[in-house]
């Protein structure tokens, strides 16, 4: 079977990293944890030949989502306390020119992004917490590691867009004729606590309520009912990148929630989406 063969809503906070946790960290997201693990076995099942991940913590590009283009992406996340993980993995340029390509004549903006040398092949683009944090589990500690393709979303562009683009990637996926996985990372409001870096506003638990909504019913499509400036008020980082999963998806996967948890000042959760018996 060719295209998207697992689609995963994963989170990106540090705390979901037990290497870089210490004890007394470790019961505080430990359903988050258990969820990445679950997913991180799912993957591994299913066997993907490259991973898509949505990251909105990479390049922000006005007006235009974004791809990254390379021989590889490479990053480092670490803490106070010196603790540091780390990932290498190779771009898959082929399918990365792939997307470029079917999104511009569908009229998406789209841009695609290196770093340093001029020469694609040579460039190495650096991995953001965004990708590294579900990579970690999911396919970036394989032996070699899985390759990879980071898109960007944009926030100036409309929500249909990213469900457009969604529709886009599982074309592109099928035409390729490779295993895909499909990785929104995504944390959801951030402002939980009112001692938290962004303060406490009831709209992100309300905001979080209801995509675990959405997520349980298998119902993403209803993202789209819910105002960009009530995203904005609840701080989510999550909305964009889990309306490409509704357009790639769609219809043809079943959803299932693992976990959801806000322990600290953002909501963390843990879905996978599997494709239907055709």
């Amino acid at each position: 079977m060719s295209g998207i063969v697992i689609g995963a809503i994963a989170p990106h906070g540090g705390i979901a990293v037990a290497e870089l946790c210490d004890e007394s960290e470790l019961p505080v997201a430990a359903a988050t944890r258990a969820g990445l693990e679950e997913l991180g076995q799912r993957f591994e099942a299913v066997a993907p030949e490259v991973a898509i991940v949505l990251t909105p913590h990479n390049v922000h590009v006005e007006g235009s989502m974004a791809v990254i283009v390379g021989s590889r992406v490479e990053g480092s996340l670490d803490d106070e306390r010196g603790r540091e993980i780390s990932l290498t993995c190779p771009v898959d340029a082929e399918l990365a020119d792939a997307l470029l390509a079917r999104l511009a004549d569908e009229g998406i903006q789209t841009t695609a992004v290196s770093y340093g040398s001029n020469r694609p092949y040579e460039a190495s683009m650096p991995m953001d917490w965004g990708a590294l944090i579900p990579l970690w589990y999911m396919g970036g500690r394989s032996e070699p590691p899985l390759p990879v393709v980071l898109v960007s979303p944009s926030r100036q562009l409309p929500g249909e867009a990213h469900v457009e683009a969604g529709r886009v990637f599982a074309k592109v996926a099928e035409a390729a004729g490779k295993r895909v996985a499909l990785i929104a990372s995504a944390d959801h409001g951030h402002a939980h606590d009112p001692e938290g870096p962004y303060g406490y506003d009831p709209a992100s638990a309300a905001y979080d309520e209801q995509v675990v909504v959405l997520v349980r019913k298998n119902q993403l499509g209803g993202l789209l009912e819910i105002d960009p400036s009530f995203v904005a008020t609840a701080q989510a980082d999550s909305w964009w990148q889990m309306l490409v999963l509704h357009g790639a998806t769609e219809g043809r996967f079943d959803a299932d929630l693992l976990s959801y948890e806000a322990p600290t000042y953002f909501g963390m959760l843990c879905a996978s989406f599997t494709p239907r018996p055709s």
